[in-house]
């Protein structure tokens, strides 16, 4: 990791979970972190922890709203005004609404389109803008998807979901192939994983949480630290290496 140390990571959905626990470890590592999310104040208090802490990188708050896309833009013009661009885009932001295909409604569907995979794209395509103007040849863009994105459960509330993240899926592979076909060195990854403890479940089953607790207490979970030890993983590999998908779900987890 010490190739990115001083450089610039955005991290999307940074508030809570996953993308908390990626923004943290980036910053741990002396990246500058803008960690973005429709609501700052989490990152805000994230922020002076780990400048408490004593971690040699910095995380700048940042709030835009990943399912309007001038705000997008708008951001990535700021990280170009104020840090020059970035050089490694985590595409975390994600969400799943309890919205089965025979009786699920549209404008959810169309939420769960719009920020898993339309601002995931749009995300994609202006950090890899942002790197090819700055001829940054070693970037790293890595999508937060789900073993939802490669095999479907028996539970109509999470279908529509599962089908936006094969999509990432595709995304991925396909990013992959044109970042070869434009003879850029910059590098695409996947990171699937399985039950996460985080507020996921609890969102999911708003109307039960019991529900959301039973899932997390059945079995031991991966935590959100975990999948954050896998980006850094895939950030610290030799340059020359592809790390495609990571797949990575607790052992005791069934599916």
């Amino acid at each position: 990791m010490e190739r990115w140390k001083g450089r610039v990571a955005l991290v999307s959905g940074a508030s809570v979970g996953i993308g908390a626990a990626i923004a943290k470890a980036l910053v741990q590592h002396g990246m500058k972190v803008v960690g973005c999310a429709r609501s700052v104040d989490k990152i805000e208090k994230l922020a002076a922890e780990c400048a408490r802490s004593g971690f040699s990188g910095t995380l700048i708050p940042y709030k835009c709203d990943l399912s309007v896309e001038e705000e997008i833009l708008t951001m990535f013009s700021t990280i170009k005004s104020s840090h020059k661009g970035i050089d490694v885009c985590i595409n975390n932001a994600g969400l799943a609404l309890p919205e089965p295909l025979l009786s699920g409604k549209t404008s959810s569907w169309r939420t769960m389109i719009d920020v898993n995979v339309v601002a995931l794209s749009v995300c994609t395509r202006e950090a890899y803008q942002s790197m090819k103007e700055r001829n940054v040849d070693d970037g790293h863009i890595i999508n937060i998807n789900s073993m939802s994105g490669h095999r479907v459960v028996h539970f109509a509330d999470v279908h529509f979901y599962s089908s936006t993240k094969y999509a990432v899926t595709a995304l991925t592979e396909g990013l992959r192939q044109e970042l070869r076909d434009a003879k850029s060195h910059i590098r695409a990854t996947c990171i699937s994983p399985g039950l996460v403890e985080t507020e996921f479940a609890y969102r999911l089953h708003s109307d039960n949480p019991g529900r959301a607790a039973a899932a997390y207490q059945s079995i031991k979970c991966l935590q959100a630290e975990d999948v954050a030890s896998a980006v850094v993983y895939a950030l610290s590999a030799p340059p020359h290496i592809q790390i495609g998908d990571i797949q990575m779900r607790a052992v005791e987890q069934v599916s």
